[in-house]
């Protein structure tokens, strides 16, 4: 199995987002677009795991709490690890607070059960594409990296996450598929 911890995203910012790759796949054919469906705010990457590992995983995701829902706002494009040589397109994500601990949290948790520890600092955003530089037209790129900068002040949208879900990762042909296993409440008092 291949895992991860993520907070999902409203129906409307899915919507925005797939306005805007519809808009720019025009632009930038040969970039592989993410669908709308799959996008998420990824806590922590667990990678591949036994499946007998799931419970012990469930287990310890489900006492992590906030005292708020994880406000996020969906602003700007960038790139990873920059604009002169992206391998992915990003949605940027403005949060409360709370995200970071939140993602702490969901470290913290799984580094007991052999879950290796992330060293990069935690970055919220949303992957719309990726990009294979031996396949992308010069000129495409540029057009993609112009419309980035244009867009750098448009919201997408926003979310007010209560829940945080462990999804699997399905590799396919036709790209990757996420089916959700289970969700946590993050509010204290919650069930």
């Amino acid at each position: 199995m291949r895992l991860f911890v993520a907070l999902n995203l409203p129906e409307e910012v899915r919507r925005e987002l797939r306005r805007l790759m519809e808009r720019l796949k025009e632009e930038c054919p040969d970039v592989r677009w993410v669908r709308p469906e799959g996008i998420h705010v990824t806590l922590k990457f667990i990678g591949h795991i036994g499946a007998e590992k799931t419970a012990a995983i469930c287990a310890a995701l489900k006492p992590i709490r906030s005292e708020r829902p994880v406000e996020m706002q969906f602003r700007g494009l960038g790139f990873f690890p920059n604009e002169r040589r992206p391998h992915v397109v990003w949605c940027g994500v403005e949060a409360s607070p709370n995200l970071a601990t939140i993602a702490a949290d969901v470290e913290a948790a799984l580094e007991p059960l052999g879950m290796a520890k992330e060293f990069r600092p935690f970055v919220p955003h949303l992957t719309v594409a990726r990009i294979d530089s031996n396949k992308v037209r010069l000129p495409d790129l540029e057009k993609l990296v112009h419309a980035a900068d244009e867009l750098e002040t448009t919201t997408f949208g926003s979310a007010r996450e209560t829940e945080i879900h462990l999804f699997e990762s399905l590799l396919k042909p036709s790209g990757a598929e996420y089916k959700r296993l289970e969700s946590f409440p993050l509010l204290k008092g919650a069930a």
